[in-house]
């Protein structure tokens, strides 16, 4: 699920085919495996690439050095990553609004794992022209902002880890779009600081969900096995 990011291009792998992408470089895909795309659809053009380069654009400055975990955790293949731990978390299934705390458990890796805190603080509609980073494929996209804290809640090493959010339709259904990256300035994504280590250290993140269709309500928390058919869900 998680990829390694770079601060400049990555090669993704579509099918056969090896691409060269960078940050915010688009990929509509109906199935493919892909790393380092910048947006993606799920039901988009049956594995065709972008064939427009998004202009580089200053990323707010989160990504560890190369020698530091990735801002982009690897999928677990262990098929337990995100198992429920015991003690009190929230169930998968919970409905919450904005303003909401939840306590969920989180693997990032398989040696950065414990369990977290997420409030969701805002969903924020965006302009359509905040996508032009994002290339013509973006076109006529309306970004959502989905604004949140995360807190250490185990105590356990979570430093430069990453959470991302997927935003949620009004209707429940998913957008049908994966976006990788950010908009500057408007919603930053950020990896959890070096001192992100202990019980109640905090910091403050920004997932990105776009959408052509109905308004981006809601967002949901799917990781892991427990709740990737149960998501715990936000609205406003």
């Amino acid at each position: 699920m998680r990829v390694t990011a770079e601060p400049f291009s990555k090669l993704s792998y579509i099918g056969s085919e090896v691409v060269t992408v960078h940050k915010r470089r688009i990929v509509f895909a109906a199935s493919a495996v892909a790393l380092g795309l910048g947006l993606s659809a799920c039901n988009g053009d049956d594995g065709e690439s972008a064939a427009k380069e998004s202009p580089a654009a200053s990323a707010s400055a989160s990504a560890p050095a190369s020698s530091e975990p990735s801002s982009e955790s690897p999928t677990d293949d262990s098929g337990n990553g995100g198992e429920a731990p015991a003690g009190d978390v929230t169930a998968p299934g919970t409905k919450l609004k904005t303003g909401d705390r939840a306590v969920l458990p989180f693997r990032y890796t398989s040696d950065k794992q414990g369990t977290i805190a997420v409030t969701v603080t805002a969903i924020e509609k965006g302009a359509a022209s905040d996508m032009a980073a994002f290339g013509d494929k973006a076109k006529g996209m309306t970004p959502y902002f989905i604004k949140m804290k995360v807190e250490n809640v185990g105590g356990t090493d979570l430093s430069y880890a990453s959470l991302k959010l997927d935003g949620v339709l009004d209707g429940g259904a998913g957008t049908g779009v994966i976006l990788m990256g950010d908009i500057p300035g408007k919603c930053d994504r950020e990896t959890a600081p070096r001192d992100f280590t202990t019980k109640g250290a905090t910091y403050e993140t920004c997932s990105l969900a776009a959408t052509k269709t109905a308004p981006v309500t809601g967002a949901e928390y799917d990781e892991g096995d427990t709740y990737s058919d149960n998501p715990v869900v936000w609205t406003n």
